[in-house]
């Protein structure tokens, strides 16, 4: 039987779905194949990733691969980091109040809005004419 050398979270937001393997290494981050930073250009998106990192000062201690699919960039960044802070969780269980108080392990519960019927959009009607 082979031992598993990684710690699995799983993170959701909007539609995207992260897989994260989180291992003992140097640090790199690797999101599909490819370096997030050549991934997710935008300083944000770098930011949201790393945060569970730096609230728990794990920056190099680990080596994190990612999987994600579905929705855009920012839905995929808030991914990454909600798996890769239940990851850091199952890994060692002192973190959790660091990232409960973060809000880094809330599921964030904002979708887009379902289309009503006679509406343009979710809540926008044609526009009223008197005459």
């Amino acid at each position: 039987m082979v031992k598993k050398t990684y710690t699995g979270g799983t993170g959701r937001r909007k539609t995207s779905v992260a897989q994260v393997r989180l291992s003992p290494g140097t640090g790199n981050i690797t999101v599909d194949g490819a370096n997030y930073e050549e991934r997710f250009t935008r300083f944000d998106h770098r930011q949201s990733i790393l945060k569970p990192l730096v609230v728990t000062e794990a920056g190099t201690k680990y080596d994190i691969v990612v999987k994600v699919s579905g929705g855009g960039i920012t839905g995929q960044a808030d991914s990454i980091a909600m798996g890769i802070s239940r990851a850091l969780l199952k890994e060692d269980e002192k973190h959790k109040a660091i990232l409960r108080k973060e809000g880094l392990l809330t599921r964030d519960p904002r979708a887009k809005e379902r289309k009503k019927p006679g509406l343009k959009r979710a809540r926008k009607a044609s526009q009223y004419t008197k005459r």
